[in-house]
């Protein structure tokens, strides 16, 4: 049986930014569907377990605000936010982003998957297909945004992508992330003691990760360390094959450090593993290629943007694709970078808008602007602009985009001052 539904807006993938564009298309104004395939919401703040937010600061000033904030605000009202560390709890975080979505009149459809794009004359997409236990659905929208994280929409409809590094394809490494309970954290050594440990053990043959050090951070729990150390390499997130593998390799990983904690770590004696990702983190795959793309150049400049539409500060932080190094390429302190409204808007496909870490940018820029609060950021924007060509009845490449700004602006965004 075919169920055919139709909306103003469809949002494919209710991950970081896939929420934001939700909530923002319908607080616009806009009859709007959002589509996850897991059972709740949050992406790569839940499933993924990604965890502290990254900066959201340029120096002491606050440059990401709107539903982010909103976020962090719902998160410390429920003891679930540490101000100091910026790590916050993965299930209140999907309670609160249930609360949200509901509250702003989303039709929310979970455990769903997105199977194909329906696109008419040629590129213009009018919404998608998708399967869940009730059966094929026919979802339209007058405008789409893809939030799938890996431009799955944008690609069935037929916008040019690209992946991985220029001189190879390779994207960066995948990171199962996971927490460990029970842990002394007053005897803990200090991050170069614990390094070198781990260094030691790696030449003696008791670790196999191909990270140069252990990566970790406190959690809102006592007792608790979240770790971002485990390193897949040479994958690629978009072959089902290779996701097997990651998963599997990752899982491998993780249960070798816990050994190692336990054996070499003061502190970690009586530590036992508590959790890991759903799924494993992607920090990479498909760049949709837009009327604008990001460069690295931009980022390191602290390029401003006329369209801008979202601010970030986070460096390029690249993550070596063949094994141990992290590249991370800073702005000069107390700087930021805009994001233009370009980079949402595909090229050769019309009434669809990508958010997420998929916008148009290099490699190096995507490692950048690829961080939860600068994705939420980019989700809100893609949302209001949805919304908005859909009150014009314009194609989103149509829009005004100063209407947009200012419309941003009134709903607590920090763009231009």
């Amino acid at each position: 049986m075919i169920t055919v539904s139709e909306f103003d807006v469809v949002v494919a993938g209710g991950g970081t930014a896939g929420v934001a564009a939700a909530v923002a298309a319908a607080r616009n104004g806009a009859d709007t569907i959002l589509i996850e395939r897991y059972g709740f919401l949050g992406g790569a703040m839940t499933a993924g377990l990604v965890n502290p937010f990254m900066t959201f600061h340029a120096g002491n000033k606050q440059i990401i605000k709107g539903i982010f904030q909103e976020i962090i605000d719902c998160l410390k009202n429920m003891d679930g936010y540490d101000e100091k560390t910026k790590a916050f709890d993965h299930e209140i975080m999907k309670l609160i982003l249930d609360q949200m979505v509901k509250e702003a009149g989303v039709k929310l459809l979970l455990h769903t998957y997105i199977t194909d794009a329906i696109v008419m004359n040629g590129n213009v997409i009018r919404g998608v297909e998708a399967y869940n236990k009730s059966g094929r659905q026919i979802v339209l929208g007058k405008v789409t945004v893809d939030a799938t994280g890996d431009g799955d929409v944008a690609v069935m409809a037929g916008a040019p992508y690209e992946k991985g590094r220029k001189e190879d394809g390779l994207t960066q490494p995948m990171t199962l992330n996971f927490r460990v309970g029970g842990v002394d954290a007053e005897r803990m050594p200090p991050r170069d003691q614990i390094n070198m440990l781990f260094e030691e053990a790696k030449v003696k043959g008791e670790i196999s990760i191909p990270r140069e050090n252990v990566l970790y951070f406190p959690t809102t729990r006592k007792g608790e360390i979240h770790f971002n150390t485990t390193r897949v390499i040479m994958v690629d997130g978009t072959k089902a094959k290779d996701l097997t593998y990651a998963e599997v390799e990752a899982r491998r990983q993780m249960i070798e450090l816990v050994k190692f904690l336990r054996e070499k770590v003061p502190g970690f004696k009586n530590a036992y593993l508590l959790t890991s990702g759903v799924q494993i983190g992607v920090r990479e795959t498909r760049r949709i290629i837009g009327e604008y793309i990001l460069t690295g150049s931009d980022i390191i400049r602290a390029r401003k943007f006329k369209d801008s539409i979202a601010r970030g500060s986070y460096p390029i932080d690249i993550h070596n694709p063949t094994g141990e190094g992290t590249v991370i390429k800073r702005l000069p302190p107390g700087e930021f970078y805009d994001i233009p409204y370009r980079c949402l808007v595909p090229k050769k496909v019309d009434n669809l808008l990508v958010a997420g870490r998929c916008i148009s940018s290099t490699h190096e820029a995507q490692a950048a602007v690829r961080v939860m609060p600068i994705v939420v950021a980019i989700g809100q924007a893609a949302g209001t602009a949805a919304a908005l060509a859909v009150k014009l009845n314009v194609y989103p490449r149509k829009i005004n985009v100063s209407s947009l700004q200012e419309t941003l602006k009134k709903q607590g965004v920090i763009l231009a001052d």
